[in-house]
């Protein structure tokens, strides 16, 4: 094998310094890697290979015959949100079908995964909780096709069963995008009312409702988890804690994210990668999945499962010392591939700064604590600021506190909420 290509969409240097680090590790065995991406600018030190920029709305088709100009011998997807992951589905197609093998979950168990409601089903069919809820049809709401009067009134009756608050978020969407909370009946008429625009619908000549998932609001501790590999050989990566669920929805990096020891619900966890990794096999996953559920009264609820690499595989693989990417490649390459739970190693915990960190502040945190990523965090061509992940072992909690404490008095960095939380995490 001489060139492997990775299929990307968002920004590169959220998924630093990993896939730096497996792309060193392919040149190192004299393989070549090649970054296909629609979004963002890549140097050297972002992707020490080949590069080239595709345009936003390339098709499945042209990205697969760009691909396969370059001469590649396998490909591999690392894109996200969902809906570039289904792109990447369809490329795989037309990859695979030119011998060209990639790294990617077929595309009828993409589709599958990247809708809300069939991603609910499967679910349930599996003994996983969910959420109650129910589906809404824009194409029924707005009249189009089969005429059904009765369909409004038939999801106010769900509605009363399940109970107020309720959250609707769209069936074809992710990271937090078009969620409303529904706290009353009259909340519900309004978003059920015929040509109301809501948050996250799609603009056109018929505003309105977006398909969309209804469900009981779960309030509770948010986690992710990202399983890797092929039919037969699954790695579960650690719980990754990213914030609070409740009636309002909030933006995904708005709190304080970390991977860490938490006893009692790693121990819960254990029976649900069981029953994830069986998913997973039934539906011939091949690459990396992320699972975002809620942890409430000892038990896990599943929100997503989504066809790709999560929001926070950075901090999954810095706290178990693993690296996703390097697994991937293995599996173009087709190495061997241990399957089983990667054991965490340490804390891994993720912040947001603000409007950024200057240079001498980002060399003084640098040598106070280890710092594995700082980078500007760009989303749909938005900056919210610079993104740190950093780590430390067990047994280092008080160390660690200390030092952001006195980088704080000299620098002002971290910012006092943020500070507040990183202390109070590790000293429970």
């Amino acid at each position: 094998m001489r060139k492997i290509a990775f299929l990307r969409s968002a920004g590169i240097r959220r998924a630093d310094p990993y896939v730096q680090q497996a792309v060193r590790g392919l040149a190192a065995d004299g393989i070549e890697a090649g970054l296909f991406h629609t979004s963002g600018t890549a140097g050297d030190e972002d992707f020490p290979g080949y590069r080239e920029r595709l345009d936003r709305g390339v098709t499945p088709r042209e990205l697969a015959d760009a691909v396969a100009a370059w001469g590649a011998d396998a490909a591999v997807s690392i894109s996200l949100p969902c809906e570039n992951a289904l792109r990447d589905a369809a490329a795989k197609a037309f990859l695979d079908a030119v011998g060209i093998p990639t790294v990617m979950t077929p595309l009828a168990a993409t589709m599958l995964l990247v809708d809300k409601w069939e991603t609910k089903r499967l679910c349930e069919r599996a003994g996983l909780p969910v959420p109650d809820g129910f589906r809404v049809d824009s194409d029924l709401l707005a009249g189009r096709g089969l005429a059904v009067p009765g369909y409004r009134d038939a999801l106010r009756v769900q509605a009363e069963r399940i109970g107020y608050p309720l959250m609707s978020k769209p069936v074809w969407d992710s990271t937090s995008m078009g969620i409303r909370t529904l706290r009353s009946p009259a909340d519900l008429d309004a978003y059920l009312a015929p040509g109301t625009p809501v948050s996250g619908a799609v603009s056109g000549p018929e505003p309105g409702v977006v398909s969309a998932v209804v469900e009981q609001v779960v309030e509770g501790d948010l986690c992710s988890v990202d399983i890797v590999g092929r039919p037969g050989a699954y790695q579960v990566l650690p719980l990754c804690w990213t914030g609070r669920a409740g009636a309002e929805p909030v933006f995904t990096f708005a709190d304080l994210r970390w991977c860490g020891p938490r006893e009692e619900a790693d121990a819960a966890f254990a029976e649900v990668a069981r029953t994830l990794v069986e998913f997973c096999g039934g539906l011939g996953v091949h690459g990396s999945v992320n699972v975002d559920m809620i942890y409430t009264g000892g038990r896990f609820v599943i929100l997503e499962i989504n066809p790709r690499i999560g929001g926070a595989t950075t901090l999954s693989c810095a706290a178990s010392g693993t690296n996703t990417f390097t697994s991937l490649t293995r599996l173009a390459r087709g190495l061997p591939f241990t399957g089983g739970t990667a054991r965490r190693a340490g804390w891994a915990i993720e912040f947001l700064a603000g409007d950024g960190i200057a240079p001498a502040v980002l060399t003084e945190l640098r040598r106070r604590v280890r710092v594995v990523t700082a980078h500007e965090l760009v989303i749909d061509g938005a900056s919210h600021g610079d993104i740190v992940v950093i780590t430390l072992a067990e047994g280092e909690e008080d160390r660690t506190v200390k030092a952001l404490t006195e980088l704080r008095e000299a620098t002002g960095f971290p910012a006092a909420e943020v500070m507040g939380k990183i202390s109070s995490l590790l000293n429970r």
